[in-house]
């Protein structure tokens, strides 16, 4: 947030939601402009305008006074959208609050906005019933690389160019392909690793059998 800003309007989802004092709730908010803490006055009382606009799971439109402390005021919250599918399934619930968790972690050291459009993507697949495992690939293989992290998919752990003859398996300790003629990645699995750290989840997942070829990258992408 700009340093003389007193007033912000944005996007956000609300990564986490502490209850404070009486009536107050403090809010940690990820946004285009980074993360924001918050705090929502009276947001727990029976008549309050803000309760409806800062559920879980929902992108919001917010608006947020800062003052001279670190922590804003949210003065007005409005739901754009809540994504209830989610709630109807125990994995995609477990899954979103994982994702909801590790951005609120790494975005305290990073404001790009990256973070907010990954959630903002991942929250719509999640609730648009798209292959699970694909949307934590998507997620894991995006987060490390929009923390700075380099994937690399274009040469082996010798340092030499991938060969789509050759068959591959992964070294986790280098974070590489290693050529391995009893792995289990092959020219079709790198091209999707490939297309899933260039592409938005929802293109990815538009791939006809991509369910069937993800198999071996959940394990690459449960380790990084």
């Amino acid at each position: 947030m700009p340093k003389n800003t007193q007033d912000i309007r944005t996007l956000g989802y609300v990564l986490r939601r502490t209850n404070y004092g009486e009536a107050d709730r403090i809010l940690n908010i990820i946004t285009p402009e980074g993360k924001i803490s918050a705090i929502a006055k009276g947001v727990r009382k029976e008549k309050s305008k803000l309760a409806g606009g800062i559920e879980m799971f929902s992108r919001i439109d917010l608006n947020i006074h800062q003052g001279k402390d670190k922590m804003g005021i949210v003065t007005s919250a409005k739901m754009l959208k809540y994504f209830g599918n989610i709630l109807k399934d125990f994995s995609r619930t477990e899954t979103a609050a994982m994702v909801l968790k590790k951005i609120s972690v790494i975005s305290d050291s990073s404001d790009s906005p990256d973070y907010y459009y990954m959630v903002d993507q991942t929250m719509e697949a999640l609730d648009d019933n798209t292959n699970l495992d694909l949307i934590k690939i998507w997620f894991n293989f995006n987060l490390k690389k929009v923390s700075g992290e380099d994937i690399n998919l274009y040469r082996d752990t010798d340092g030499q160019k991938l060969d789509s003859s050759k068959i591959y398996s992964w070294d986790f300790y280098e974070k590489a392909l290693k050529e391995n003629p009893s792995g289990d990645i092959t020219a079709n699995e790198i091209k999707i690793m490939r297309l899933v750290l260039t592409n938005k989840l929802k293109t990815v997942a538009k791939i006809k059998n991509i369910g069937e070829l993800i198999s071996p990258i959940s394990a690459i992408s449960n380790a990084l």
